[in-house]
């Protein structure tokens, strides 16, 4: 136990806009729409946490906020915020889903006792295996001309891994695009590929091996998230590594994949898994079997990929790095009081106790969609 009460729960609503639309298989997106989660204790301590969902995917930032105001806060008043798990499992009580919701009311509880005890998100978690990673930019403007414009400024800043998200524009528009990539950066470009779920089950073979021509390090979940057998057996016959995303949320889902051999490699994402400590235990099931694990986001400022990246840095292996890049290359701003650390094409975790990123009450309330709740 320790001798800090949580004093004030709030929760902000805010809506960042983007550089420019991004296009996926299942929609467009155009804006960073969250819920920021703002802990205080009795102590002067200041904890935050990020719900950043997608409503083709995990839920909405409404949700989201009447999750964390109206049915969690009541629980958490008074508590003694180092009791991670006891809070995190009486969420699970609570509130059914709303993963995004938990992953910030843990976001927020670690960072509180990070500060309190002096050691970082990732040293909590298990220890600091690394540094920084490399990060991978997602293409999906549908213009694409604009796309390699920014590809070639992000070429001179050091990014060399790229995914390409498909299945938005027709099957065409793929292969011209990646047939460009090749031309322009040859092989010292790592290619990824992501279908968000975009291929028909019946016809996705015949289009992934049409792209296998080009090589890329993997393809990511090409069809719809509960079709897993039909993700099995796309892994099955298809020689290019696919990646697991919205097939996998949480360790019972990680195990359930691994017993299929669902696919080679599981996203890991603290938003869907409803945590850092949720996300690890997905990535020690896939260890155990023999599945990699890459480094996912959603759309997120600057504060979730902080704790994107102490997650990253905690896991053991990691062979095919993280994304993390909202925050520095697809919002038009972000709520850090210093720019999220991205330098030569690699993503370096926030230094100092808890997250190691402080949140600016002025973007706060700049980019604020209602006022505070609580």
């Amino acid at each position: 136990m320790s001798d800090h009460k949580i004093e004030r729960i709030r929760v902000h609503r805010i809506l960042i806009p983007a550089k420019a639309v991004h296009s996926h298989g299942s929609g467009d997106v155009a804006g960073i729409n969250v819920a920021i989660l703002e802990i205080t204790t009795d102590t002067g301590i200041t904890g935050w946490g990020e719900a950043s969902p997608w409503p083709v995917f995990t839920g909405t930032a409404e949700g989201c906020a009447a999750a964390l105001h109206v049915h969690l806060r009541p629980h958490l008043i008074g508590q003694d915020p180092v009791q991670v798990e006891k809070h995190m499992s009486m969420a699970d009580k609570i509130v059914v889903g709303h993963t995004e919701a938990k992953a910030a009311l843990e976001m927020a509880l670690l960072d509180i006792t990070g500060q309190i005890s002096g050691l970082s998100v990732c040293e909590l978690v298990g220890g600091k295996m690394r540094d920084d990673m490399g990060m991978s930019f997602s293409v999906a403007n549908p213009d694409f001309d604009k796309d390699l414009e920014d590809v070639a400024t992000m070429w001179d800043d050091g990014v060399r891994i790229f995914k390409f998200k498909t299945g938005f524009a027709g099957h065409k528009f793929d292969l011209m695009r990646l047939e460009r990539m090749r031309e322009i950066y040859g092989e010292e470009a790592d290619i990824r590929i992501d279908y968000n779920q975009g291929l028909l089950a019946y016809d996705a073979v015949r289009c992934i091996r049409d792209l296998e021509a080009f090589r890329p390090t993997f393809v990511e979940q090409p069809v719809k998230m509960h079709e897993r057998e039909v993700l099995a057996h796309i892994t099955d016959v298809i020689d290019t590594p696919i990646m697991a995303d919205e097939s996998v949320f949480d360790p019972k889902g990680a195990l359930y994949g691994a017993s299929i051999r669902m696919a080679d490699i599981f996203s890991l994402k603290i938003m869907k898994s409803g945590g850092i400590r949720r996300a690890l235990e997905v990535a020690a099931i896939a260890r155990a079997a023999g599945i990699e694990v890459y480094g996912g986001c959603m759309f997120e400022t600057g504060l979730a990929h902080a704790a994107g990246a102490h997650l990253m840095a905690a896991v053991p292996d990691l062979v095919l790095q993280c994304e993390f890049y909202m925050a520095t290359y697809y919002a038009q701003d972000d709520i850090l009081t210093e720019a999220f650390p991205v330098r030569k094409g690699r993503v370096h975790v926030p230094e100092g106790p808890g997250l190691g990123v402080g949140v600016d009450p002025e973007k706060l309330a700049k980019y604020a969609v209602s006022a505070p709740l609580g």
